[in-house]
């Protein structure tokens, strides 16, 4: 049973949609640590990244009930600590409606408006396959019966990995977008994907807004992790790093990565993209570069603070 449709009214904190509504926004995404030294680190990106001012953070969440737990303390810290307005990932592959209906009620309770639905991979042991739902909708929908909440759902460039066709993912997605307030892109590196994305929810009737999620590739090893993650790099920006490297070393592909990330992000600001969303991987030193040359003036506001 879900707590009453409505929102804890000591929570101050704004929500995402409405961040949307109001202007260009910058979000960063974290995953919660597995061990003490993970959660030095990530204190330590929390405490940096907090001084450039996101709009909002997001935490992600990879299914069963320790890492349950380890996002909505995360979230929870996150609020409470950082002073940010924070987004909780929520699989619903894996689980039944009794199960979703708790941990949304237990999100409102404490003051979280804010959720990212995702349908969530198929678990490969069958016993954590039983659930209810299979399909990200379903999720949106029973969270618009449990509360208040602003919504937003995975939109992925190039056609979601188990879709039959660009088109029927398009399609999908567009149905995804009826119910919820926002999506926000898997990681890409070519600024007319986003752009096409755009093009074709437009042409099924979708106005809601479409965050792109930045990622840089820093090392040559990143452009296969890129590819295992979901978001192959295009020939040309890996020829891009493999010259860097032969002229340079490591040092010179991470600088090539960054400025290549930094150009996608001023072309798809140039394109109208309603905001830009960071995959920091836990770290901030790549995010905080590529902010600072695409934002000089609020980093020059900040260092005078």
């Amino acid at each position: 049973m879900c707590a009453s449709k409505t929102t804890s009214a000591a929570n101050s904190f704004v929500r995402v949609d409405a961040l949307l509504s109001a202007g260009f926004t910058k979000s960063f995404e974290f995953f919660p640590p597995k061990s003490d030294e993970e959660a030095t680190v990530l204190g330590r990106t929390l405490i940096d990244l907090e001084s450039l001012h996101p709009s909002f953070v997001s935490v992600t969440y990879r299914g069963g009930p320790i890492s349950r737990q380890r996002t909505f303390d995360l979230v929870s810290s996150i609020q409470s600590q950082q002073h940010l307005t924070a987004m909780a990932h929520l699989i619903c592959v894996g689980h039944r409606e009794a199960e979703l209906r708790d941990i949304l009620a237990n999100y409102i309770t404490n003051g979280v408006e804010n959720l990212m639905a995702l349908g969530g991979d198929i678990p490969a042991d069958p016993a954590l396959a039983i659930g209810e739902f299979h399909y990200a909708i379903e999720l949106v929908q029973l969270a618009r019966e449990c509360g208040e909440f602003s919504i937003g759902v995975a939109a992925h460039p190039s056609g979601h990995p188990r879709s039959v066709d660009r088109g029927t993912d398009r399609t999908i997605l567009a149905e995804k977008l009826a119910v919820a307030d926002f999506a926000v892109t898997q990681f890409f590196f070519q600024s007319q994907e986003w752009v096409r994305l755009i093009s074709e929810l437009g042409e099924l009737g979708n106005n809601k807004p479409v965050l792109p999620g930045i990622i840089p590739v820093t090392t040559l090893g990143g452009v296969e992790r890129m590819a295992q993650m979901g978001g192959p790099v295009p020939h040309e920006l890996a020829r891009r790093l493999e010259h860097a490297h032969s002229v340079g070393g490591p040092g010179a592909v991470r600088a090539e990565g960054i400025a290549a990330a930094t150009e996608m992000c001023r072309e798809l600001i140039d394109q109208g993209a309603p905001g830009l969303h960071f995959y920091t991987l836990n770290r901030s030193t790549a995010t905080r570069e590529i902010y600072e040359r695409l934002f000089p003036e609020l980093a020059r506001s900040d260092a005078s603070a």
